[in-house]
C-alpha cells in the first residue's frame, strides 16, 4: 500500500506555513507571506500546492476551537480548509493541542523527530521580541504530527 501524503497548513499574523509529509518522512516546508495578506491569496496558495503536490490528506486547524488566533488568522485557516474541502482527498480539521510546555520546547522535540527542519527551529524569544517567523512552519508539523498519531493510535 502506498504511503499517504499529508499537507498540513497552519497560519499566524503575517505568514502561513506548510509542510508536506510522506508517511512520517518531512520531505517539505515552507513559509508564505503573500498567502498570509489575505483569504483570497491563501486560497490561491493552497489550491496552488494541492495541484502540484497532490496530497492525500489536507490538515488545517479546527476553525471555532478556542485559541489565541487573531480573526485574520481565522479567516485565512478557513479558506485553506475550505479549498481542501472542494478537492477529492481527506480534509481534516483538527484542534491545536499543546503538548509541550511552549511552542519553543515543541519546536525543539518536533526538530528531534524530524532532523531536516531543525535549522529553522526558532529560538526562545524575549518579552519584547516579536515572534519568530518559523514558528508557523513547527505549528504546520505539529498539526500533521497530531493526525498522524491519531491514526497509529487507530491501527490505521
Amino acid at each position: 500500500m502506498a504511503e499517504l501524503k499529508t499537507l498540513s497548513f497552519a497560519a499566524a499574523s503575517g505568514r502561513v506555513g506548510m509542510v508536506l509529509l510522506i508517511g512520517d518522512r518531512l520531505v517539505d516546508w515552507r513559509m508564505s507571506r503573500k498567502a498570509s495578506t489575505s483569504p483570497g491569496a491563501a486560497a490561491v496558495y493552497a489550491t496552488r500546492l494541492i495541484e502540484d503536490l497532490r496530497p492525500d490528506v489536507v490538515v488545517t486547524e479546527a476553525p471555532g476551537v478556542a485559541n489565541c488566533k487573531g480573526e485574520h488568522s481565522k479567516a485565512i485557516v478557513a479558506a485553506i480548509a475550505s479549498v481542501a474541502r472542494e478537492r477529492p482527498l481527506l480534509d481534516i480539521s483538527t484542534p491545536r493541542v499543546q503538548r509541550h510546555a511552549d511552542k519553543y520546547a515543541e519546536a525543539a522535540a518536533l526538530a528531534e523527530r524530524w532532523p531536516d527542519i531543525a535549522a529553522w527551529k526558532p529560538k526562545k524569544r524575549r518579552f519584547f521580541d516579536t515572534e519568530p517567523r518559523s514558528t508557523i512552519m513547527f505549528e504546520a508539523l505539529a498539526l500533521a504530527q497530531a493526525v498522524l498519531v491519531s491514526s497509529d493510535s487507530r491501527g490505521a
